[in-house]
């Protein structure tokens, strides 16, 4: 199973980014994904989830008018489009995948992918 999060990176504020997660090893489009992110020593949190078959997505109440999740079953890719960001969008992003429900809980979900850096600057 692996979940490859890739496309951080270095921002300015205002700037954009498109974050994706390649999926391989377990039936993707079986399974509700989401993104994540975390600072140093703050707790891992919710940014986006979509349903497995993209019948809804939801959102972080900071995030919704700025980001917004698709996924491609075909190509087994997540993918998170993120503009006008902020400093304090500054984490590693993590993708992740639960066979079960989409929550907000990051110890509900099966797999998780190694994350992807992104900084923005002010």
């Amino acid at each position: 199973v692996q979940l490859q999060a890739s496309g951080g990176g270095l921002v300015q504020a205002g700037g954009s980014l498109r974050l994706s997660c390649a999926a391989s090893g377990f039936s993707f489009s079986n399974y509700h994904v989401a993104w994540f992110r975390q600072t140093p020593g703050k707790e891992r949190e919710f940014v986006a989830g979509v349903t497995w078959r993209e019948l809804s997505t939801r959102y972080a109440d900071s995030m919704k008018d700025r980001f917004t999740i698709s996924r491609d079953n075909v190509k087994n890719m997540v993918y998170l489009q993120m503009n006008s960001l902020r400093p304090e969008d500054t984490a590693y992003y993590y993708c992740a995948a639960d066979a079960m429900r989409l929550t907000v809980v990051p110890r509900d979900y099966d797999y998780w992918g190694q994350g992807t850096q992104v900084t923005v600057s002010s």
